[in-house]
């Protein structure tokens, strides 16, 4: 599994914004990526400065503890703590962590933030080549490297943070963005009392309430066109919102970021237990879940393992997931959906 700084997602709004003003729009920029919230309030277009200055402190908040590029972030500075040592860490990064703990054991560990190791050995960065593959790290090397894995080396109590092993790190790329949609999403409802809202960091979505032309929200999901890009994106599906019920959900996915060797595709996946790049798997899962958190985390989960493992996985964890799948003539793609999906949207 990989944590990548852009989590590969692929909902976007569908629905036409209407020029009513009493549902405002605000956007900008958080986590190496942009957010995006459409919401309904009191027509006074200083309600939206306001309630973007509370979203926008709570966002630094949440860069300042789990940003992996900050040099004095929380996380960092527990990524260079020596074995033995704690350090005090805030309330986002304890629920984010116990999080990544609950979906890392229910996963059997196909989720797992301290892999970061293992994709720096297979040399899978942004860009990704076949170098590796076509001389692939010694034994030995993925021995050294799987020695500095598992969560179950990060050690919390209480407040106080610690590691077992010299060299253990926490990357939560591929849970934090689905976190601040959970927090801004909370935010809107808890402190402004917005009844009506639709909430996107980097793809990862949670929406309540009808839009602008009183209709529940409906997002699309992308075709996993291989080397395809935002701008050239082809919507496969839809999933609208059920009436009277909130939605939050996450895709992931490889096929923007894959390459193919020896007639096989691989992701730039790296398995935590195997300690391999994963090949065969689903070119792009779609979780819904409780929070957007959590449907990030097993979206993650479920694209680090192969397909038919990762379907009966994600039936026997009871999760709503939708699968996207090439076809057997290989000119397009199959959905196949978890029971529990099938039984959230059946008309």
């Amino acid at each position: 599994m990989r944590h990548a700084p852009i989590v590969i997602m692929t909902a976007v709004m569908l629905t036409a914004c209407s020029q009513q003003s009493t549902y405002q729009t605000i956007s900008g920029e958080t986590m190496g990526t942009s957010y995006h919230i459409r919401f309904e309030h009191a027509d006074n277009a200083s309600d939206a400065v306001r309630i973007q200055a509370t979203i926008d402190e709570r966002l630094k908040a949440i860069n300042d503890s789990m940003s992996t590029y900050q040099e004095n972030s929380t996380i960092s500075r527990f990524n260079r703590l020596p074995a033995g040592e704690s350090l005090m860490i805030d309330d986002d990064f304890v629920q984010v962590l116990s999080d990544s703990r609950a979906v890392y054991e229910a996963s059997h560990h196909a989720f797992d933030p301290t892999v970061h190791p293992l994709v720096e050995l297979w040399g899978f960065g942004s860009q990704m080549s076949i170098e590796r593959l076509q001389s692939p790290p010694r034994a030995d090397e993925l021995a050294d490297a799987k020695r500095l894995v598992g969560l179950e080396k990060v050690m919390l109590n209480g407040h106080e943070l610690s590691k077992t092993v010299d060299g253990v790190g926490l990357d939560f790329s591929a849970i934090a963005k689905g976190y601040a949609v959970d927090v801004i999403a909370d935010t809107l409802h808890d402190h402004y009392g917005v009844v009506n809202y639709m909430v996107e960091i980097g793809g990862e979505v949670a929406t309540l309430g009808v839009n602008d032309k009183g209709k529940p929200w409906t997002l699309g999901i992308d075709a996993p066109v291989v080397d395809s890009s935002v701008a050239s994106r082809s919507v496969l599906t839809t999933l609208t919102q059920p009436v009277g019920e909130s939605m939050r959900l996450a895709t992931s996915g490889g096929y923007r970021n894959s390459v193919e060797y020896d007639g096989v595709r691989f992701s730039h996946t790296i398995h935590p237990v195997s300690g391999e790049p994963v090949a065969n798997n689903a070119p792009s899962v779609t979780v819904l879940h409780q929070t957007v958190a959590l449907a990030d985390a097993w979206a993650t989960a479920l694209t680090a393992l192969p397909y038919p493992e990762a379907l009966a996985l994600a039936d026997a964890q009871g999760l709503m997931a939708m699968f996207v799948i090439e076809n057997s003539t290989k000119t397009g793609f199959e959905i196949v959906q978890t029971v529990s999906m099938k039984q959230k949207f059946a008309k």
